[in-house]
């Protein structure tokens, strides 16, 4: 029986009970985005349930859609990802069935483990590799070290890049970035060398990083790019995720919503690469950043455009948060404004280009401003002390606190959610009535 036709006799049992359920839909298979199965849902006492039929599947080599039988519940347990997402709870004897004999133990004991040995297991449905990491991450489970081995190996890679659509390697990511272990999964991911797998970079990226980048090599996780530079780009990346997480924890998260802390936690894991551009067919010029969101994520062209936002408004900000920090008009650092700043008066100048810099990243000022304390100096720090996470958060914090109280003095923005402008904003582009506010 499938999914579609149970829900049929729950809804004729529910009529005779009074009760209403809501929300009824059938999701269809869609190969294409690697769903192969249909699924019906229904919105019961407040809660979304899902149901399918208990299958039996077979892969063919080269995709990891299935073929679908009917099958056991047995056979289903067998066929799950993990032996914690394989227990049954039978309805009618009210017990908690567990077929591959180990479901409870490791959800007892915090462990990532698969019914069948890994390696065949992500073979056959190398999105499980991420699922675990997932499910890993977000229960702060350990992950077995025979499925670690069975992730990193060659094979394994090959067969995520090549069988999984990057819709839904890109769904995973954001579902681990949006949840409440994002550094872990990342960790993850890095430790199982799969970095340069999931955030897969364009051809000949720019600027050239040295000599011997073009040689190739399955060990660096990316085709064509030279393992120091790879690896370099990655501890670094998890640095700054690892460091911007930690800062908002300091900060507050109460202070970010949720679409703001899941693009600054993507701004800061491509911080590194803010800079790299590649050339498109028609030798135009391209962040790999959008490259990353649009291609290896499929997420949307929003989402791209906000972070390299960001990103493009960091030395601006850096340029200014000595003079937000001592509040006076002192000498900005050498940053390209635009020749319409040139004229403004060096007393007003503070004012003035903070409040253009709000504009142009509107609700995502803050995240701006987060990710910029990372990069601002405060001593001895080097690029060593970024990659062994010595950021010393506590200064950064204090001086992210200082430049928004700044900010605020300045009347630019409204309280109480810090992010809608002020009307004594417009006293700051009286210097240019052809200024339209958005």
């Amino acid at each position: 029986m499938l999914g579609s036709e149970f829900v049929d006799k729950v809804q004729e049992y529910l009529s005779t009970t009074g009760e209403v359920a809501q929300g009824l839909a059938v999701i269809p298979s869609n190969p294409e985005q690697s769903k192969h199965l249909e699924t019906a849902r229904m919105r019961l006492f407040d809660l979304w349930i899902d149901f399918v039929n208990l299958r039996c599947e077979d892969y063919s080599e080269n995709s990891r859609i299935p073929t679908m039988k009917f099958g056991t519940a047995e056979e289903d347990a067998y066929r799950r990802d993990l032996t914690i997402n394989s227990l049954f709870y039978n309805i009618n004897t009210n017990l908690v069935e567990d077929f591959t004999k180990r479901g409870l133990e490791d959800l007892k004991f915090g462990r990532i483990v698969t019914p069948l040995p890994p390696k065949a297991t992500f073979l056959d449905d190398p999105l499980r590799v991420l699922r675990a990491i997932r499910f890993g991450a977000r229960f702060d489970f350990t992950l077995d070290e025979e499925l670690k081995k069975a992730a990193a190996c060659d094979d394994v890679k090959t067969a995520l890049a090549a069988k999984i659509s990057r819709e839904r390697i890109g769904t995973e990511i954001d579902l681990m970035i949006s949840g409440n272990q994002p550094v872990k999964a990342i960790d993850y991911i890095c430790d199982l060398t799969l970095f340069w797998v999931v955030f897969s970079l364009p051809p000949k990226v720019e600027p050239a990083v040295s000599e011997e980048c073009y040689r190739g090599g399955v060990e660096a996780g990316i085709c064509g790019y030279c393992f120091q530079w790879a690896r370099r780009m990655l501890k670094l990346s998890a640095a700054y995720l690892d460091a911007s997480w930690k800062l908002i924890q300091l900060i507050g998260c109460s202070n970010f919503d949720d679409e703001q802390r899941r693009l600054c936690l993507y701004s800061a894991l491509f911080l590194p690469l803010r800079s790299a551009a590649y050339k498109d067919r028609k030798d135009k010029k391209i962040p790999v950043v959008n490259y990353i969101f649009r291609d290896s994520l499929k997420r949307k062209a929003s989402d791209a455009d906000t972070v390299m936002n960001i990103h493009k408004s960091l030395e601006k900000f850096l340029s200014l948060i000595p003079s937000l920090l001592s509040n006076e008009d002192i000498q900005l650092t050498e940053v390209d404004w635009g020749r319409e700043f040139d004229d403004v008066p060096f007393t007003s100048k503070r004012r003035v280009l903070t409040g253009f810099l709000l504009r142009e990243i509107k609700d995502f000022w803050r995240v701006a401003l987060l990710i910029s304390t990372l990069l601002y100096p405060t001593g001895t720090e080097c690029s060593q002390d970024i990659i062994d996470k010595h950021f010393q958060l506590d200064k950064r914090k204090n001086i992210f606190v200082s430049v928004d109280n700044a900010i605020v003095k300045l009347e630019m923005i409204a309280r109480p959610n810090l992010q809608r402008f002020s009307p004594c904003f417009s006293s700051c582009i009286s210097y240019f009535p052809d200024f339209v506010l958005t």
